[in-house]
């Protein structure tokens, strides 16, 4: 039998990719965390991983115990939910999402909390892709993505839909918005935001617009609550889904502009079949369903 310990330090290691984090994630020192990864090759009589300055990567006999243990943390996931009492109020239930869906559903789940004291939430701000390999693997109880999986190990409920919006500063006026008026304020870009113009701009701007990279870049940020605040201070102009713009606290110093071709993101609700019939998951499931329904303004 693997130790127990040092599998879990290797798996989140594998998770993070980083010796730092890792140990930051387990309350434990750097120095510590090789001593496990060591420990455990020693065990299993083969290296684990291949470094490479900062970075590394697994080997075939690392890749064979990162499976064993992200198999073990299922199986203990699955222990838990079964010694568990079904109660809606009370355990743990694991959300993966969007950054923007993040920053606007977590408040709601604050106050199913205070209401619940007994109740876990975790949520995680991730990529689409990481989010439906969470869900898959059991990371995640629940996945809220932009796009139907179509996964045979998923089900797949669309939710909501919701507005991918023009935002300007408040005292700039919405009328008669043209690209030229927006490459003079300057483009606050963000890790979708190209994407973003692309599917807005070729859109409303089409004789006009040439692509992301030919617009004026005024600034960049990749965190998702920071986005907003240079348009507040009317330093340029951004392009995010409505949720980045709801959870924002400066909302009142934003404009929302409507564009004639207004384009629309489908929210979907996935999660692995027969997961939300435990009664805390299906509470939480039900809760982001009936909120999101107010996104879909049309």
């Amino acid at each position: 039998m693997l130790n127990a310990t040092w599998l879990d330090t290797f798996t989140t290691l594998c998770e993070t990719g980083h010796f730092t984090r890792t140990a930051d994630r387990l309350g434990m020192t750097q120095p510590g965390v090789s001593q496990h990864l060591r420990k455990l090759e020693a065990q299993v009589g083969q290296p684990l991983i291949t470094q490479s300055g900062k970075s590394f990567s697994l080997t075939p006999a690392g890749e064979a115990v990162l499976d064993l243990g992200q198999a073990r943390r299922t199986q203990e996931a699955a222990l838990r939910d079964t010694l568990t009492a079904d109660d809606p109020n009370a355990g743990t239930v694991s959300l993966g999402c969007s950054g923007s869906f993040a920053m606007w559903v977590y408040p709601l789940l604050l106050q199913k909390m205070h209401d619940a004291p007994d109740l876990k939430l975790h949520v995680t701000a991730a990529p689409q892709t990481s989010v439906i390999t969470d869900v898959l693997t059991g990371a995640f109880d629940l996945g809220v993505v932009t796009q139907n999986p179509n996964h045979p190990r998923l089900t797949a409920t669309r939710i909501s839909r919701e507005e991918l919006c023009l935002v300007l500063p408040k005292d700039v006026a919405p009328d008669n918005i043209t690209l030229a008026a927006l490459n003079a304020l300057g483009f606050v870009a963000h890790p979708d935001g190209y994407a973003c113009a692309d599917e807005l701009f070729a859109a409303n701007f089409p004789s006009d617009y040439t692509g992301a990279d030919r617009l004026n870049l005024r600034s960049i940020v990749n965190q998702i609550g920071q986005i907003p605040i240079p348009v507040a201070q009317g330093l340029g102009y951004t392009i995010l889904p409505r949720t980045g713009i709801a959870a924002f606290a400066q909302a009142n110093k934003l404009t929302v502009v409507s564009l004639p071709t207004p384009r629309f993101h489908d929210l979907w609700l996935i999660s692995r079949p027969g997961r939300t019939d435990f009664a805390r998951i299906h509470a939480i499931a039900a809760l982001i369903t009936q909120a999101a329904a107010a996104l879909d303004q049309t």
